[in-house]
């Protein structure tokens, strides 16, 4: 199958927020987009009646999001696919082909960030290609922003893309989805390392020579150098980078704050008690009220 912008939906508000923000990306790709529904049927005789339903409403929540998308994205590339079964286990196989999986998220009233259900934390933690989650509510103009008085200019720029750094070690996969995400919309990419110091045991002799000039100092190289290959393969993205001591997750939140969109990591290796988000990822998909993309690595 070729390579598109894949979007789940299922008739959910958030959903169709995330059909639209996947049909942008679709654009800005050069890629078609795929609307994929996924649904359980029940398989017993005495339950055939509750499977037509079910299958008559999966076509109508794809329809919806068909409809919405050709409204207001007419150029788009459309392909619409219905699939059954486990929606966790038939998004992570759809999206094997894609270049990204985008979901809705429901946003929490009168706060920051997201209310992240079952589905897509499921997905989050168990893919293998980048997932981003949308907010319920943001609109196309959320991307850009807010026009300045003296901007005569047609266009406004957009938002900044905001990059999570892990320098232990860089991941390049997520390093270079960032920087095509801020090529593909000309934006500026902020790339935010945080580190703290280590809580580490001396023995008998041996003295902490690393005070936190030196550690910033030595985090901040790691960092320029991790970035090098990328600033010389994207040379018309403006890259700021910064290293602060602070907790990654609060680093992250702050610094996502008025951005675009968010670039974390997540590690694909299984864990003792099965796939699941770190402590960055879930500060990410649950306390920033902007996009964010999860991008796998090993």
């Amino acid at each position: 199958m070729l390579a598109s912008v894949m979007a789940g939906v299922d008739g959910s508000a958030e959903s169709l927020t995330a059909a639209a923000w996947a049909a942008r990306e679709a654009l800005r790709r050069g890629l078609p987009l795929r609307l994929v529904h996924a649904w359980d049927r029940h398989p017993r005789p005495e339950e055939e009646f509750d499977s037509a339903v079910q299958r008559h409403l999966a076509r109508s929540a794809l329809r919806q999001a068909q409809d919405r998308v050709r409204a207001v994205y007419p150029d788009v590339r459309l392909v619409n696919e219905l699939v059954e079964g486990l929606a966790i286990a038939e998004l992570l196989k759809a999206s094997e082909d894609a270049e990204l999986l985008v979901l809705g998220s429901r946003g929490l009233s009168g706060f920051t960030g997201f209310l992240v259900g079952s589905v897509a934390q499921g997905v989050v933690a168990r893919a293998t290609r980048p997932v981003v989650l949308v907010r319920a509510g943001e609109a196309a103009t959320d991307e850009r922003r807010p026009t300045d008085e003296t901007d005569a200019g047609p266009r406004t720029a957009y938002r900044d893309v905001v990059l999570a750094a892990d320098l232990d070690p860089p991941a390049d996969a997520v390093i270079e989805f960032a920087f095509e995400a801020a090529r593909l919309r000309d934006a500026r990419l902020r790339v935010v390392h945080a580190w703290q110091t280590p809580v580490l045991g001396l023995g008998p002799g041996e003295v902490d020579l690393l005070d936190d000039a030196h550690r910033a100092e030595e985090r901040q190289n790691l960092l320029t150098g991790a970035l090098r290959l990328w600033r010389d393969k994207y040379p018309d993205v403006e890259v700021v980078a910064t290293v602060t001591k602070d907790r990654p997750r609060t680093a992250l939140v702050r610094a996502a704050s008025g951005a675009g969109l968010l670039v974390v990591g997540h590690r694909v290796a299984e864990r003792p008690l099965g796939r699941r988000t770190g402590p960055v990822t879930h500060a990410a998909v649950h306390d920033v009220d902007c996009p964010v993309a999860v991008v796998p690595h090993d």
